[in-house]
């Protein structure tokens, strides 16, 4: 008889065991849930694009959550740049929906299964990070501006860096295998796709145009002239700030780049500031041209600075390469444009004198 209890004893003991196991990592696995529904008053300070915002909750310094419109009732989900206190302009470097606006009432949320969801107002999926059931237990904005979805033990689930639009900051990539452009915006005020793309290709970085005249991307800008892939394959581009170790007050901005077979990496420099730029980003404009801006949070009225254009009269490439730097049919030397891009111009334009004759 005692033999049968502690039988029993042993056996409810290890069931007990199991069950709290189990409970404990059942509860292990729940995030913390939020819902953000878009709806209220907008925000009273400049924004990019001139747009109307609603700002969420999830923030870093100077990074915040929001939804944005440019046209009514057709907003995106974007994170900003930029802080009140600044007094500066607050700039959009992240998108979960281009080109998939959703209305007002739509919400943004992270439900107990760690998938999060951007669900318009009838309930209609609009973008989601596909995280359901795998150990999410959180969400944050670093402060570099990456959003994440990570794990009980810290490990990225799902990170905003891998998604890049038309912008990456520092510490962002394009890589072999996943996101690998950026993509132009059509205008301030379509928030579509663009014209434009940057490209990070075997061999090094091209830029391509898309014109409706014609059935494939046209090429307009590659890298051999910041640097050339001679042997190996191109897998990963990392956008970095580094200090210089000799001038202790100069920050650079420096592409670091690794290629496979064979292994090896270098980098570029590409601009400098005297203060510490690790808030910045590189931009693929609206006109096709690469720019870098960096943010000063500790300067007021002026915190935005832009430190370098690629192709520019004072830059290494000149801006005529430019596909529509003088307009759709117009022409360009020496940066300047020679000839009028449709009629509407030719009252004020020039005409340019070759071997002595009028065009």
């Amino acid at each position: 008889m005692a033999s049968s209890q502690h039988s029993i004893y042993t056996t409810l003991a290890i069931f007990l065991l199991c069950f709290q196991l189990l409970s404990f990592n059942s509860e292990a696995i729940v995030p913390d849930t939020f819902t953000y529904v878009n709806e209220g008053d907008f925000g009273d300070y400049i924004v990019e694009y001139d747009a109307n915002y609603r700002a969420l909750s999830p923030f870093n310094n100077p990074f915040q959550l929001c939804f944005y419109n440019t046209t009514p009732n057709a907003f995106t989900l974007a994170l900003r740049m930029g802080t009140v206190r600044s007094e500066s302009l607050m700039r959009w470097v992240w998108e979960a929906n281009r080109g998939k606006p959703v209305r007002e009432n739509a919400t943004f949320s992270l439900g107990t299964n760690g998938n999060l969801v951007l669900a318009d107002a009838d309930g209609s999926v609009v973008w989601q990070t596909n995280t359901a059931n795998k150990g999410v237990v959180g969400f944050q904005v670093l402060p570099n501006g990456n959003m994440v979805l990570h794990d009980g033990k810290g490990n990225f689930i799902w990170q905003s860096f891998d998604s890049p639009t038309d912008t990456i900051l520092v510490g962002q990539s394009l890589r072999a295998g996943g996101a690998n452009k950026l993509v132009s915006r059509a205008s301030e005020v379509n928030n579509v796709d663009g014209a434009y793309s940057l490209v990070m290709e075997p061999k090094g970085l091209s830029m391509y145009y898309k014109s409706p005249n014609s059935p494939r991307p046209i090429l307009y800008w590659t890298s051999s002239e910041w640097f050339t892939i001679d042997k190996g394959t191109l897998t990963n581009l990392t956008l970095t700030s580094v200090p210089d170790t000799d001038e202790g007050f100069l920050y650079y901005l420096t592409f670091i780049y690794f290629v496979t077979n064979p292994s090896s990496d270098s980098n570029r420099n590409m601009a400098y500031t005297r203060y510490n730029n690790t808030l910045s980003y590189l931009r693929l404009g609206i006109d096709g041209n690469l720019r870098f801006y960096t943010y000063n949070p500790n300067v007021q009225g002026v915190a935005w600075e832009l430190v370098y254009t690629f192709l520019d009269r004072d830059s290494m490439e000149k801006e005529c390469q430019l596909p529509e730097r003088c307009g759709k049919f117009g022409l360009c030397e020496d940066s300047q444009c020679v000839a009028c891009p449709n009629t509407e111009w030719a009252d004020w334009v020039e005409p340019k004198i070759v071997d002595g004759k009028k065009w």
